[in-house]
């Protein structure tokens, strides 16, 4: 009953750092990565889909992403949309491809981005502390209903921070990395 409380906790925190890092490789680095264009949406036919599942997104240089849409008719489509999201990227197009060069970074731009990015790790450290929360909620129900002793719910909480601790450096771990990579020139 406890190693079901304490799984459960780990798994709803990994996902946190996993979800974390998919939301940190969305953020422009000045360096060309497909996950740039994964929250793009394209007005395909009337349903807004994302661009991943329309095209082939590669990167074949450090500036340069190219995006080969499997449909010539939505090449136009790519392109408003690209132009329309907030990462401030503009496509040139010759009909089959769309070509996407990333400008270089602005000191004042990365500090933003730094902002943006810190701001994004101490989210994703509240949801990991809310579920602590949570898991230290379900013991103590546990303990009162006498299902656990106070000692049995003692350890378990202590297992529960430890668990909290590592991830949350895990969070740590992976703001320093993407700060760097914002900061590399």
């Amino acid at each position: 009953m406890l190693e079901e409380i304490l799984k459960e906790t780990e798994n709803k925190m990994q996902k946190a750092v996993e979800n974390l890092r998919r939301e940190l490789a969305t953020i422009r680095a000045g360096r060309a990565t497909p996950a740039l264009l994964e929250k793009v949406q394209v007005n395909y036919y009337g349903t807004p889909t994302p661009v991943n599942q329309l095209a082939t997104i590669s990167a074949p240089e450090p500036r340069l992403l190219v995006v080969q849409p499997w449909d010539r008719s939505i090449v136009g489509e790519i392109e408003k949309a690209i132009l329309k999201s907030d990462l401030g990227l503009t496509p040139t197009s010759d009909g089959t491809v769309i070509r996407i060069v990333l400008p270089q970074l602005t000191e004042e731009r990365r500090a933003e981005l730094v902002k943006l990015v810190r701001k994004k790790a101490e989210e994703f450290r509240v949801v990991v502390r809310n579920i602590r929360r949570e898991a230290n909620e379900k013991l103590k129900a546990k303990e009162k209903g006498g299902e656990i002793s106070e000692d049995e719910a003692r350890r378990a909480q202590d297992k529960v921070q430890k668990l909290t601790d590592t991830y949350i450096q895990a969070i740590d771990k992976a703001l320093a990395t993407k700060e760097a990579e914002i900061m590399e020139v």
